[in-house]
């Protein structure tokens, strides 16, 4: 079985060799020429360093089309008509499940109609002299943002061409997106991206770390979004990495979502090694959103106040177009205005909440018991752990489209809108935390005058785009 431990040098090398045959731009990565070429970057270009010397959130967009030319041309324009810190570059979808040659394809009919045949970057096609290029055009730091089970070839390449920043870990990148891999297969996948990261880190280039924490974007409870960012933050650093952003997705209570992003750093900071400096990311809603896009602004503009109280490193943020599918580069800059204008005005408010403090106890508490059955079931070796978590459910993704998650686990709010666990499954939560959802979401049922069911979650799902947080019946007798 595949364990927690460091890939020996050779062994790195090795499987660095085979990733690079999978396709003719893996043969222009030099180790040592790309050291020197990060080397040779400014200052305001160099990811965690930015991130992390921040007084302030930093905002960060999502962005991706294919043609080199048009996606240096969205990134500047974001930056700054939209007046990002940090930028992305999204990667498309055939590169994100290794079919480099429909990617390829898919480039050259952008090229050839100026349309956007992908629905990203194809930064493998592009190669290191693409990535480069891009790096050298934009004026701040970029990150790869994308969804892939096997991300080796794209790291390698990317790494070597100049950015400083990889989203995605083994559990985020699979138990929510597919079902076509195995997680101790994703682990081992990982742990290559995770060590040429620790390679570039120990000669002084700092690679930052981005683990997914939306996981499957919708109703996940905090607890297992931040056992899961725990988790991938400790795979990692086994592997060298030196800078975590450790990542939570809104799910629209304030107190639960300001509750989370403290528990987050208070727990990473607590459970992972010192010599890695974490950071915190909130993505902005990440369900359905309102076609309306004043409606849709509202979702935006209650993002950045929580962003303002819970103070993140790095805030992910949204289009009033978000229901429409990709927005337009305008409306994707309006996103990032209207954030910054609801922290800026929030941000130097001392503005205190009742129950923060009451729920993140309750959430610390169930990220405890989580991260409890991932150690004792690995004898202290977090993959083994892992794996026999997901396997008996005591480790659980609501709407998980994997395998290798039992997907027994059904949220649904209570009665103030916090994300509560109606479904338990087999996950490892001891009966007294039961016991208070359980009472939270029978409040809700009574007032509601109906029992608790999956039409609470179903409803609960559809909320925001409604207009709403809390998924009520329109009429007292449809309950």
């Amino acid at each position: 079985m595949i364990r927690d431990e460091r890939i020996p040098s050779d062994e790195l090398r090795r499987i660095d060799e085979a990733v690079r045959d999978d396709w003719p731009t893996g043969d222009d990565v030099d180790f040592e020429e790309a050291v020197a070429y990060h080397e040779s970057l400014p200052a305001h270009k160099r990811f965690a360093d930015v991130l992390e010397s921040a007084d302030a959130p930093l905002l960060q967009p999502r962005a991706g089309v294919p043609r080199l030319e048009d996606q240096i041309e969205l990134l500047a324009y974001l930056h700054e008509a939209g007046e990002a810190d940090l930028l992305p570059t999204t990667i498309d979808s055939y590169t994100r499940d290794n079919a480099y040659e429909k990617a390829r394809e898919g480039l050259e009919t952008a090229r050839e109609t100026g349309e956007d045949a992908l629905n990203g970057f194809p930064a493998v096609n592009h190669g290191v002299s693409g990535c480069r290029e891009l790096i050298e055009a934009v004026d701040a730091p970029v990150e790869v943002r994308h969804g892939t089970p096997d991300a080796r070839l794209l790291a390698a390449i990317t790494f070597a061409g100049g950015f400083q920043s990889f989203e995605g870990g083994p559990i985020s990148y699979n138990i929510p997106y597919t079902n076509r891999h195995g997680l101790a297969e994703t682990i081992e996948n990982w742990q290559f991206v995770d060590r040429l990261a620790g390679a570039y880190t120990e000669r002084g280039v700092r690679i930052n770390r981005e683990p997914f924490g939306p996981l499957t974007g919708t109703l996940v409870p905090p607890s297992i979004a931040i056992a899961v960012m725990l988790i991938e933050g400790l795979l990692a650093a086994t592997q060298g990495v030196r800078s975590l952003t450790l990542g939570y997705g809104q799910v629209g209570n304030v107190v639960q979502d300001v509750a989370a992003l403290r528990a987050l750093r208070e727990l990473g900071e607590e459970y992972l090694p010192d010599e890695v400096v974490v950071t915190t990311v909130f993505h902005e809603w990440m369900g359905g959103f309102p076609p309306d896009e004043a409606r849709a602004n509202g979702v935006i503009g209650l993002g950045g106040m929580t962003a303002a109280i819970a103070r993140p490193d790095k805030v992910i943020t949204k289009s009033p177009q978000e229901f429409q599918g990709v927005p337009t580069r305008e409306a994707n800059a309006a996103g990032l205005r209207t954030t910054r204008q609801v922290i800026d005005m929030a941000i130097e408010q001392a503005i205190d909440i009742d129950g923060v403090e009451e729920e993140r106890e309750l959430i610390e508490r169930e990220t405890r018991c989580l991260m409890d059955a991932v150690f004792d079931r690995g004898d202290g070796d977090v993959v083994r752990g892992t794996l026999e978590a997901f396997d008996a459910g005591a480790l659980d993704v609501p709407f998980s489209p994997s395998d290798s998650a039992e997907g027994a686990v059904l949220p649904a709010r209570d009665d103030d809108g916090r994300v509560r666990i109606l479904e338990w499954g087999d996950l490892a939560m001891d009966d007294e935390i039961k016991e208070i959802h359980g009472a939270r979401l029978s409040q809700r049922a009574d007032a509601e005058g109906r029992d608790q069911s999956f039409r609470m979650v179903a409803d609960d799902v559809d909320a925001i785009s409604e207009g709403k947080l809390i998924g009520r019946p329109r009429d007292r007798g449809d309950a």
